[in-house]
């Protein structure tokens, strides 16, 4: 729990800093890169992580790696922070957190739609606009492919699951019989 209060006093700190979309993305582009980097470095990911280095040392390594990248000074002061204050391990979830706050400061509503097979476009679009009409307001949709819903769909909103799927309909079946 105290994770997530973090997490997303991070991701606000970070959406705060920003004037407009085209900034905030471009900023989580470029903090995204960076994680890509440590992804793929283990050996920097386990120096920048391990309890024995010092925090002054970390930022001092942390900074000499920004100085040979392209990445906007507002990038590098929120990696900076993260090290700083021992918070580097929560950038992933910082990523993944932000756009949904960004949304929500913006009036937009932010659906995970899940399917078995990838959606057309059409598909898309119609499944967006009558989510925005149920809402009455904007929506984003994020789409990922999960094969073991067999078919249909599951659209998460926060912690609300839309489960139209043959798999929930089976488990809700499942459910009815074994209740008698």
């Amino acid at each position: 729990m105290r994770n997530q209060v973090l997490i997303k006093r991070y991701a606000q700190g970070l959406i705060n800093s920003t004037k407009d979309e085209k900034e905030f993305m471009s900023l989580l582009r470029q903090i995204c890169e960076f994680h890509d980097l440590l992804s793929t470095q283990k050996n920097l990911q386990d120096l920048l992580s391990s309890p024995f280095l010092p925090a002054a040392k970390k930022k001092e390594i942390t900074a000499q790696i920004l100085a040979k990248t392209s990445l906007a000074e507002k990038a590098k002061r929120f990696l900076l922070l993260l090290v700083d204050n021992h918070r580097l391990f929560l950038i992933q979830d910082i990523l993944d957190q932000s756009p949904e706050l960004w949304n929500d400061e913006h009036g937009i509503a932010t659906f995970v739609v899940s399917s078995a097979v990838p959606l057309d476009e059409t598909q898309k679009k119609r499944l967006e606009e009558r989510l925005a009409r149920l809402e009455k307001r904007n929506v984003s949709l994020s789409y990922k492919i999960e094969p073991s819903l067999i078919g249909g769909l599951s659209i998460r909103k926060k912690n609300i699951v839309y489960d139209v799927s043959i798999q929930g309909d089976l488990e809700r079946l499942k459910q009815k019989i074994s209740e008698g």
